[in-house]
């Protein structure tokens, strides 16, 4: 098979969304189960370095027990920290849920605020982060890079940068803003179920025709 072009082209990415939204559909899905926005924040948040599968397992008991923003504002950190020790960095995420909870009330009367440079002041949330709320919860066009967007968009050649924030600016450049959440969700299912970080499945990849990188 010709390899694909490293040029980015309005073709090569128009081809690139059309294969995405055929294999993968233009339903919105979030991987973390929540019911309010302050919960998805709090999974979001849980959610470093860690498998949504993990977060939801924590969660479960974790939005049983502090059911509202005050009960988690005015948890115990140690016993908070055992309620997550196994989503890792434990110590930390504790801080920052209970800081959060105690920000969001004070200042966003438990509102979870919709901009980005509000969001990004609370702690424990970054860029990331807030993106995954603006685009779950506000519909707000936003590109979410993680490990998967990161690796399988430098893959394609529609990014040349490791910094999540120059991605972030790359992507937004090539990519028609309707496809900004979209890509989010899709490149993660297929990071998760095809492009394998450390067995890729080119021979199966749908991409393989527009994908620079294709080994086939």
């Amino acid at each position: 098979m010709k390899r694909a072009s490293k040029q980015i082209t309005k073709e090569r990415v128009h081809k690139i969304c059309g294969i995405l939204n055929q294999t993968y559909s233009t339903e919105y899905k979030c991987y973390l189960n929540y019911e309010t926005p302050w919960q998805l924040l709090f999974a979001t948040i849980l959610s470093a370095q860690c498998t949504d599968e993990r977060v939801n397992q924590v969660t479960e008991k974790l939005f049983v027990k502090y059911p509202t923003l005050e009960a988690f504002a005015h948890a115990d950190l140690k016993e908070m920290e055992q309620d997550i020790y196994s989503t890792g960095f434990y110590k930390n995420k504790a801080k920052n849920l209970i800081l959060c909870a105690g920000q969001l009330l004070e200042r966003h009367q438990g509102q979870v605020p919709d901009r980005l440079e509000d969001l990004v002041k609370l702690a424990g949330v970054g860029r990331k982060t807030a993106n995954v709320i603006r685009g779950n919860i506000f519909h707000e066009p936003s590109i979410v890079v993680d490990t998967h967007v990161k690796r399988i968009s430098k893959l394609l050649y529609l990014t040349k940068n490791d910094d999540p924030v120059k991605i972030e600016q790359d992507l937004m450049k090539v990519l028609p803003r309707e496809q900004w959440i979209l890509y989010n969700i899709q490149i993660i299912t297929h990071g998760r179920s095809i492009c394998i970080a450390r067995r890729p499945k080119c021979g199966e990849c749908p991409l393989q025709t527009v994908c620079p990188s294709c080994e086939v």
